[in-house]
Order: structure tokens, then sequence, then C-alpha cells
């Protein structure tokens, strides 16, 4: 899809939708901080649209910077947090690799073997096989871990180990987050939460230079510019 048909019909110019979808996703800001600001900016913009937005164009922004992605380390710190979620305590599974550098997350409503599968199946699916996996002692994941070997799912020759001290990093990971997420005052559904979540994570694997824009057409330097070179690709 085009950038011309990505934005096609909308009533906003794609740069400010782009710039209201990236500060909301990289800045400790609520949608309605943020449609205070363009309104300085001459810009009237309410902030369920900018809400909108973050929920329709996530998804294809995610698909067009994976196409610059790195590959991640295989080394994986992988632990769960908690988010709410209509009011609910929900499980935020996430892994780093071990030079801090995102590999992938999963929402769940529950914490167990089954939720803890899920999310190692995705991280496999959309990063490849890890040559080891750091676990804390929570004992559904190491479970989840052995299944899968048992299952086929994954290879025998994954390390599994359990160590406190070396997740401190995803630990850290968690807060960045989780800080990010609490102005935006909590999630209604479990579907926009992930798509926010996703959004969030994309912003900090930019931040971490977890993709290759020296590729990009023009090399551009600015992040605005990077953007549009992105999506433009």
């Amino acid at each position: 899809m085009a950038d011309t048909d990505l934005f096609k019909g909308r009533h906003f110019d794609q740069q400010v939708i782009i710039l209201c979808v990236r500060w909301y996703l990289s800045y400790k800001l609520s949608s309605r901080d943020l449609a205070q600001m363009m309104g300085e900016r001459g810009i009237e913009v309410a902030h369920t649209t900018i809400l909108r937005w973050v929920q329709r164009y996530v998804p294809e922004f995610e698909k067009r910077w994976s196409r610059y992605a790195r590959t991640v380390g295989r080394s994986w710190r992988c632990d769960e947090t908690y988010i709410k979620v209509n009011g609910r305590w929900t499980y935020l599974y996430r892994a780093v690799d071990k030079a801090g550098r995102t590999v992938d997350f999963r929402l769940s409503e529950r914490r167990d073997v089954a939720a803890a599968k899920a999310f190692f199946l995705k991280a496999m699916k959309n990063n490849g096989t890890p040559r080891v996996i750091t676990l804390d002692a929570y004992a559904a994941s190491h479970r989840a871990v052995v299944g899968l070997k048992t299952e086929g799912r994954m290879p025998k020759r994954v390390r599994l180990r359990s160590s406190k001290y070396l997740n401190n990093g995803i630990e850290q990971d968690h807060r960045r987050v989780k800080q990010r997420i609490r102005p935006m005052l909590g999630f209604k559904y479990i579907h926009t939460a992930a798509v926010t979540i996703s959004g969030i994570e994309l912003a900090a694997k930019i931040r971490k230079c977890q993709f290759k824009v020296g590729k990009l057409p023009g090399r551009p330097t600015t992040i605005p510019a990077i953007w549009a070179a992105v999506i433009a690709a």
C-alpha cells in the first residue's frame, strides 16, 4: 500500500497524523495533552481522533518499519508484568536480548503455562529460535519451555536457565513501558491495549537503534524525515 493510499480520505495531512501517533507512543502524554499541544500549533484535533489514528495506523507503521529491522540477539531475558484493562489485571509477557534490545511481547488475560507457550511461539515466529532463555523463578514459564520442547515446537538445544540478576534488565524495561502507559489512564479492551503497546514497543525499538535507517533513500538524519522515508518506502 502506497503512503498516499494509506492516508487517502483523511481530513488531516499525513504529516500531522504521523506526528500525533509518534508523539503519543514516544512521550508521557495523554491524548488530551497531545490535542492541546496541537491546538497551540493551530491544528484543532479531538483527542478521540488521535486514539483512532493510533489503532488505525500502528499496525501499518509496524509493517513498514519491520523491513529495516536488525536481528536481535539469541540470548533472551523473559518476564511478565501487569497492566490493567477494563479494571482487571492483565499480563504482559515481554523479552529483551542481553543487549537490552526488544525481542517481543504478548498481552494475555491469564498467567499460566498456555499463555507462556503462546508468548514463546510468537517470539520465535517473529525473531527465530533463541540460544538461551533466562527466566525468573515463576514455575509456569519454565513448564512452558519444557512443554514446547517435548511437543517438538522448540528445539531441545535451547538452553533454559533461571537468574534474578540477569533478568534485572527486562524488569527495568518493564518500568519504561508502564511509565508510558500510566498517563493513558487505562484501556477498555485488550485488543486496543495490545495495539497501543505494540506502538510503544515500536517507538522503543527506534530509540534503541533496532532498525537499519542508513539504508533509507536519501539517508535522512532527523526523526521526522526518517519516519517520512520509512512510511513512503
